[in-house]
């Protein structure tokens, strides 16, 4: 019977393997990791009813979210099918209906208030990105000056959620902050990154780009829910309302289906010009 160290090692080396995206590797390296250790099994493999105990384990804690709950089952059922080759009943291991939640979104003034009180030039052109071409954190972090197209006016995004590249578009106002950044800050690395962090020798990360926003949304005292996630979401909502169609919006974001794009259908204003059929009635005698 191999180890827990062992069992990890060849999970590590399956994910490789299937390319899967490397926060995907991690969060299931993580998971498998917790359930072993909830298994406490050193000298024989788990089986699908401490997979199932597992589950309801992390359900009565009442501290995980539906989401994370599934997260720990993909990575249980991956664990399974391919390190182990076991084969599961996976009505045994149903997944968590999740409720379809609205994100809450800016308005257009709230969105442009946010941009314009935003002093730092380099954040400013982080949130620029963000809004103007719907780039998520982690996006942004990765970008290099050569993926910044000013002739074509798009942005070259690599390996994005799923490890996809794509183009987004990139907005005369985005682009000249952009310039004002470079102007000042002159970023030099042999890889080319476009954000350094602080210590000037890596770039900027996810966290350190969730910061730039933060950290001005909070001075506008906004009642608001928002993370840098949230410019992403009002990228799309303005794009519909503003007459883009589902299809290139779905392109822009780098969605693999149309459902994950529909949500912004329920966002947009679609009421807007829009008249009712009861005000359409004849008055009578």
């Amino acid at each position: 019977m191999e180890t827990t160290q062992q069992l990890i090692k060849r999970l590590t080396l399956d994910l490789q393997m299937r390319g899967l995206a490397k926060n995907t590797q991690d969060a299931y390296i993580r998971y498998v990791s917790k359930f072993l250790e909830f298994c406490n099994k050193p000298n024989e493999e788990p089986d699908e009813e401490d997979a199932r105990a597992f589950l309801i384990h992390l359900m009565r804690e009442g501290k995980n979210r539906t989401g994370t709950i599934n997260l720990n089952n993909s990575a249980i059922r991956f664990f399974f099918a391919v390190t182990l080759n076991k084969t599961l009943n996976y009505l045994q291991l149903p997944r968590f209906k999740k409720r379809r939640t609205l994100p809450e979104i800016l308005t257009q003034e709230e969105a442009q208030r946010l941009i314009l009180e935003c002093m730092n030039l380099k954040h400013k052109a982080i949130l620029l990105l963000a809004y103007g071409g719907g780039l998520r954190a982690g996006e942004i972090a990765g970008l290099k000056v050569k993926d910044i197209d000013s002739k074509a006016m798009r942005i070259f995004v690599r390996g994005g959620k799923g490890g996809k590249d794509r183009y987004t578009i990139l907005s005369s106002e985005c682009l000249c902050a952009l310039r004002e950044y470079w102007s000042v800050y002159r970023p030099k690395h042999p890889a080319g990154w476009l954000f350094l962090g602080q210590s000037k020798k890596d770039p900027i990360t996810a966290d350190g780009v969730s910061f730039a926003f933060s950290n001005w949304f909070k001075r506008l005292g906004i009642k608001k829910k928002a993370s840098i996630h949230t410019l992403r979401h009002a990228f799309a909502t303005h794009l519909l309302e503003g007459g883009a169609t589902i299809f290139q919006i779905k392109e822009l974001l780098g969605h693999s289906s149309l459902n994950s794009t529909a949500v912004y259908l329920h966002l947009a204003n679609t009421t807007e010009g829009v008249v009712s059929p009861a005000d359409r009635f004849v008055p009578y005698d």
